[in-house]
């Protein structure tokens, strides 16, 4: 096996094959004076299963444009250079929450990046809590992988919900089966009942509106559970929602803070105690204050370097995956 972690994500790249107990491999990126670049293996590669790990959120250098292209191009060379297999490991893929139209002739983004990477020979393509598992499955005709975080987050949520009741809360309808997921799993770990609710949400126009809540949170401790933080509009009004229903106590749990321009603003909200986030995507737009006071960030690196060792020893990866029954 060969493990490689391109420029941008080779912090996480080093923690996952740390946890393999393997080192990275070798490789070459050089970029030219008009913008071009170039990237090739050092190592072998030849007759080899080899995963490339870069996680494709935008940078203070790099855009998810820039990140892609150089992925896809990496794919091809190792490719050229006899891989057996090449496996993408892209904890966040870029384009992948633009998977329906909402307009007239609007793009299905997530089927043309299936295109790209298929077309550079891509055996297999890995994922950490894709926007939608289903579009993200049907995208792709090469072997995809959608992990879940709910492994990472019940120790977590344990040890701060202490023996309170806990309940899961979905900020919409279209994330109740992440929920879903975190709350059996965290049933099965306590061996006793988690409750669940949901919030409804309709974004028309960049406008959100619904005001229905459904489930049990009085004097609960409540998970806010979603894919990614951006604004972080969707979970504070969620999080203000279980509040107006009676939580003692709310944090959210997401697998990617983007934390985009707002969030700074919109996060510090009281409604939040404290924001659980991955190291998919490094907190670097966040300045020091109050929500970086409160946001804690567990690293996804031995969920990922579990998934990379099954998948290269052909083992089940029932309990990681997003669709599991």
């Amino acid at each position: 096996m060969r493990l490689f972690a391109l420029h941008g994500s080779s912090e996480l790249g080093g923690q996952v094959a740390t946890s393999l107990g393997c080192k990275l491999a070798a490789h070459e990126e050089r970029s030219f004076e008009d913008g071009e670049h170039k990237i090739r293996p050092l190592d072998t590669v030849a007759g080899h299963d080899v995963y490339v790990v870069h996680s494709l959120h935008g940078g203070p250098v790099e855009s998810p444009n820039d990140k892609l292209c150089r992925l896809l191009f990496f794919i091809g060379a190792l490719r050229d250079a006899g891989a057996a297999n090449v496996t993408a490991v892209a904890p966040y893929l870029c384009y992948a929450r633009k998977d329906r139209r909402t307009k007239e002739n609007d793009p299905v983004t997530i089927r043309y990046l299936a295109s790209l990477f298929e077309a550079v020979g891509t055996s297999r393509i890995v994922t950490l809590d894709v926007h939608n598992e289903a579009a993200f499955e049907n995208a792709f005709r090469c072997p995809s992988v959608a992990l879940t975080t709910a492994p990472l987050l019940i120790g977590k949520i344990k040890s701060m919900a202490g023996d309170r009741p806990i309940s899961i809360v979905s900020p919409d309808l279209g994330g109740g089966k992440r929920a879903d997921l975190l709350r059996e799993a965290l049933e099965k770990a306590l061996q006793k009942p988690v409750g669940k609710a949901f919030v409804e949400k309709h974004r028309s126009s960049g406008r959100v509106s619904g005001d229905l809540f459904a489930g049990e949170v009085s004097e609960a401790f409540c998970v806010v559970v979603d894919d990614l933080i951006s604004s972080g509009g969707t979970l504070v009004r969620a999080a203000k929602a279980t509040r107006a229903h009676g939580a003692r106590q709310v944090i959210a749990c997401v697998a990617h803070g983007l934390f985009m321009p707002g969030a700074e603003t919109a996060l510090a909200d009281a409604s939040i105690d404290r924001i659980i986030t991955t190291d998919t995507v490094p907190s670097f737009r966040l300045p020091p204050g109050p929500v970086l006071a409160k946001l804690e960030v567990i690293s996804a690196a031995p969920l990922l370097a579990d998934a990379i060792r099954r998948l290269h020893c052909n083992e089940s990866l029932a309990d990681l995956l997003m669709y599991q029954a």
